[in-house]
């Protein structure tokens, strides 16, 4: 008798936290479990948990203990790893530096744009003999952003939205020459990882969305202390107990969320015939491409 298909464990919606975000209060029957990719290995171990039924992946972007910098996240795994529990939105909390004055330390930004200021990410799937463009002139997901700013309603903070957000190689943080320059493009927030998961997210056909902590002024502000990781920190723990109340009222309400545009973000986006690939390559691209590969299966059989 043959033993019974054992089936990959399920969430709906998963939380990327960043630094000072290592868990999600509030979640129950919470299971860990390590996922393998054809990208290499996700930041750390995914905790798997319900809120209210609704299931729920948490990963902390640095690994828990912040081990790794923002240049050696391994981005491509950690949102493949994400798809193939069947995520379809993806709530990102990041620390970020203000680069305007009516964006204080301790206020929250829902961005919807990116300027890419890195040098050395891999930051897309389509590498390795299959070419995809996905469109991106809007990065992030406007439900979810919508959502987070409906969700923080309910919370004392103070959020702006929207706002562009300069993603930097770091992890020095900027020269005084070089934030007074961002400070001329007009950027909002700087920061040095949400811009590579966005991309990915959007070729993995996740809705994506950004709540931005400031912690601080950068170093253009002529009356603050140049930036600092004693002064961040201190500002930073306080961002995250509001950001985790910000993530329970938006986590309840993705459950009336329908289906979105960002969820088929691939449909035309795929240039290589998908005919062409080996079975290799198949098995590479096996979660990101399914609907399309399956639909190639089903036209041989007919």
């Amino acid at each position: 008798m043959p033993s019974p298909k054992i089936r990959k464990p399920k969430a709906d919606v998963a939380i990327i936290g960043g630094s000072g975000l290592y868990q999600m209060d509030g979640l129950t029957k919470l299971k860990e479990i390590k996922v393998t990719t054809p990208f290499g290995k996700p930041s750390d171990s995914i905790m798997l948990g319900s809120l209210e039924g609704l299931p729920i992946a948490f990963l902390a972007r640095h690994g828990r203990g912040h081990r790794i910098s923002p240049s050696g996240i391994n981005y491509r795994a950690n949102i493949h790893a994400l798809k193939s529990l069947g995520v379809s939105r993806v709530l990102s909390v990041s620390a970020v530096g203000s680069m305007k004055e009516n964006i204080r330390p301790g206020d929250f930004l829902l961005p919807d744009q990116f300027i890419d200021r890195t040098t050395q990410r891999l930051s897309t799937f389509f590498d390795q003999g299959i070419v995809a463009h996905v469109a991106f002139s809007d990065p992030l997901c406007p439900t979810l952003s919508s959502l987070f700013w409906e969700a923080s309603q309910h919370v004392s903070v103070k959020v702006h939205r929207p706002g562009t957000y300069l993603c930097m190689e770091g992890p020095q943080f900027s020269t005084r020459a070089e934030s007074l320059l961002y400070r001329s493009w007009g950027v909002d927030v700087i920061g040095m990882t949400n811009l590579t998961e966005a991309k990915l997210a959007r070729e993995a056909e996740l809705c994506y969305a950004t709540l931005a902590l400031v912690t601080d002024y950068d170093c253009w502000h002529e009356t603050e202390e140049a930036v600092s990781v004693g002064a961040i920190l201190e500002i930073m723990h306080k961002n995250v107990v509001t950001a985790k109340q910000v993530l329970q009222h938006a986590l309840k309400m993705t459950k009336s969320l329908g289906p979105c545009g960002c969820q088929s973000a691939l449909k035309h986006a795929v240039i290589t015939p998908l005919t062409r690939l080996s079975p290799t390559l198949k098995k590479r691209y096996e979660v990101l491409l399914h609907r399309q590969l399956s639909n190639i299966r089903q036209t041989k059989k007919r």
